[in-house]
């Protein structure tokens, strides 16, 4: 989810090196950018967004160096906010060794598997396979792979500071007091959302709900709305889950500067896990992110002033592009008993033609068992344009088949 955007989250090694050695001029004053349009955050300089001043990268690096927590947003699909996260932990390196890097694509069930990589015991293909990477995130790894190589080279530890998507989901399904304390993974009872908190959050979730006449007027959701109650206690246990294991690393052994990489609606305004990591003892976590050029400039601060970041760092923002689409099936998909549980069906989807309903068991997809998740995901992401995918249901007590066609590219 962001605010900038109101929607619901690469370079090669050396390069991005040879780049964090020139983040912005070498100038040693502070400059006022212009006023309003495109250059309120120029493209390559670095904004401190509270003094509305420009800022050289030296001085903005030496501080956050001193820092305990350093927050790096992103938008998950964007390659120049990858390359940005990657000469920023470049340059902090450089200037305090003692770093600890702390990931959101990574549940912590799969500790084990970053430990393993740091200390290169595993290729891409298997340390992808064992943090569950198209089960999880599902997002190209290609993007974030030379951050891990970073790590690995420099023997940085990882951090995994999320949690499964099933305690998310139990919790936006339930609410947070309906989850028995040993299935929170840990997680201890989340601060409070603050009301610009839950006001962002209840835009989001408007935006998803049908207006009472079924047309495009979403209807107007109370504060005491239990639906809206349920989201925001989700995102506030998913915001407060990744602040707890970020503020257990930086108050552990060796003290270490934690550097985070996570999505940036949880980190704009102050909202989200910096809030969180306000009530555990850190208020002074640094939150960093980078703005694409033409970004609406009135999103520097909310109405009552308060800023999107402590300092923004302009990117040129990607241009469009006409991309051969991905297959889709259509589902949300969740763990089953016997194969993979169909959580819900996308309507004029390719799953909703072939006939898949909620809590169909998928068993087999093109003759192959599908016991996992990832299973079914490497299965359908191999697909091409105009093929069909035999598909093996179990729907209730019986067993069928299904066939899921795949339209062709126009």
């Amino acid at each position: 989810m962001t605010r900038r955007r109101a929607t619901a989250f690469g370079a090669g090694l050396a390069t991005a090196l040879a780049a964090a050695m020139a983040l912005a001029p070498p100038d040693t004053h502070a400059e006022r950018p212009a006023p309003g349009g495109a250059d309120c955050v120029p493209v390559g300089r670095w904004l401190d967004v509270a003094g509305g001043e420009l800022r050289p990268v030296d001085k903005v690096m030496a501080g956050l160096a001193r820092r305990s927590v350093v927050l790096l947003g992103e938008t998950h699909t964007n390659p120049d906010h990858h390359r940005w996260q990657l000469q920023v932990i470049a340059a902090l390196h450089g200037r305090n060794p003692n770093l600890v890097l702390a990931f959101e694509s990574f549940p912590r069930a799969v500790q084990p598997a970053l430990d393993a990589w740091t200390r290169g015991e595993l290729d891409g293909d298997a340390f992808l396979a064992r943090t569950r990477w198209n089960e999880v995130w599902r997002y190209d790894p290609a993007l974030y792979m030379p951050l891990f190589q970073f790590a690995r080279l420099n023997l940085i530890p990882m951090v995994a500071m999320n949690v499964e998507r099933d305690l998310i989901g139990r919790v936006r399904d339930e609410g947070w007091d309906a989850v028995p304390e040993a299935a929170r993974e840990g997680v201890t009872t989340p601060r409070p959302a603050e009301p610009g908190y839950v006001d962002m959050l209840r835009d989001i979730l408007s935006q998803h709900r049908p207006g009472d006449d079924g047309g495009d007027k979403k209807p107007a959701m109370a504060d005491d709305d239990p639906g809206l109650q349920r989201f925001v206690q989700a995102q506030t246990t998913w915001d407060a889950a990744m602040a707890q294991k970020v503020a257990q690393v930086a108050k552990g052994p060796g003290a270490p500067l934690v550097v985070g990489i996570v999505g940036q609606g949880h980190l704009q305004y102050r909202y989200g896990i910096p809030h969180q990591l306000a009530g555990l003892g850190i208020p002074d976590a640094a939150v960093l992110l980078p703005w694409d050029r033409h970004d609406d400039c009135a999103q520097l601060r909310t109405a009552g002033g308060r800023a999107v970041a402590d300092t923004l760092f302009g990117v040129v923002a990607p241009q469009a592009t006409v991309a051969a689409p991905k297959p889709r099936l259509g589902v949300m998909i969740a763990q089953g008993k016997a194969g993979v549980r169909v959580a819900g069906v996308v309507d004029g989807s390719v799953a909703a033609a072939a006939g898949l309903a909620k809590d169909d068991e998928i068993l087999t997809a093109a003759g192959y068992p599908t016991p996992g998740l990832s299973d079914l995901v490497d299965i359908v992401k191999r697909m091409a344009p105009g093929t069909w995918l035999p598909l093996t249901v179990r729907r209730g007590a019986t067993d069928m088949e299904i066939i899921a066609k795949f339209p062709k590219r126009d």
